[in-house]
């Protein structure tokens, strides 16, 4: 635990650093659940003063390279959504296309991150079960979209493109990727920084050392922030300060 904090500390400071000025056009944001030691509802008086309870991790990714330009680990509050915000707006090199669900805090944190500079647009969609379904298979089957609404906040966005297909299928990968995500299992992370260090290090495979199947190369190859796939050794590496390939170099 203390080699994946380690290197989950690596991977985001190394990040933190190369994804900057971004020329990214359109980007989209979401944020998905999981919790850290048990679920809010079972959480004692002083536990979430040590990170325990529901925890929402804050994503944007790229529509176009599909790289995950930044990320917030921490609760679904407007705080959150403000640092998420700022943080991004840092990231990025000219006005873009941002879409994002209905979360009420994020047309406050746009507006104070971005002022008018951007074309802003919001996707809702509406859930709900058939009439005809059981109680069992209510709880254990997906909710149906029975609408999706989308609307201009800021800007000019183009209608066509205000989505969060994208980002959904990025949240996706994370449940699939990190067992501490998965539902209905034991596999919840006990600490909040060892869960904080398996988002960072996910990330940083992510973006630079898993090939997407689309695109043919990693989602930081087609943004130009690199110009190969990363091996684990290198990745590794980052725990020295600089990547094995470059030191090689």
């Amino acid at each position: 635990m203390r080699l994946l904090c380690q290197i989950g500390d690596a991977s985001r400071a190394y990040q933190d650093s190369v994804l900057r000025n971004l020329p990214c056009q359109r980007i989209q944001c979401d944020e998905i659940w999981s919790f850290v030691g048990c679920k809010e509802q079972h959480l004692q008086p002083d536990e979430r003063k040590q990170g325990r309870g529901d925890v929402w991790t804050w994503t944007a990714i790229d529509a176009e390279t599909k790289l995950m330009v930044a990320w917030h680990v921490g609760l679904r509050e407007f705080s959150d959504a403000a640092m998420f915000m700022e943080d991004l707006a840092s990231r990025l090199a000219n006005r873009i296309q941002l879409t994002t669900d209905g979360h009420r805090s994020y047309r406050t944190a746009v507006a104070e991150a971005f002022g008018h500079e951007i074309d802003y647009g919001q996707e809702v969609k509406v859930y709900g079960l058939p009439l005809d379904m059981g109680l069992i298979e209510a709880r254990y089957s997906p909710s149906r979209c029975k609408e999706v609404k989308r609307s201009v906040i800021i800007g000019n966005p183009d209608p066509g493109r205000i989505t969060t297909s994208y980002v959904e299928r990025a949240n996706l990968t994370m449940r699939m990727g990190m067992r501490r995500f998965t539902r209905l299992t034991n596999g919840f992370s006990k600490k909040f920084l060892n869960h904080e260090a398996s988002v960072n290090l996910h990330f940083m495979h992510y973006n630079f050392a898993r090939i997407h199947q689309t695109l043919r190369v990693t989602p930081a190859m087609a943004a130009g922030v690199s110009d190969h796939v990363w091996d684990i050794e290198e990745i590794v590496g980052l725990l020295d300060g600089v990547p094995k390939k470059e030191k090689s170099a």
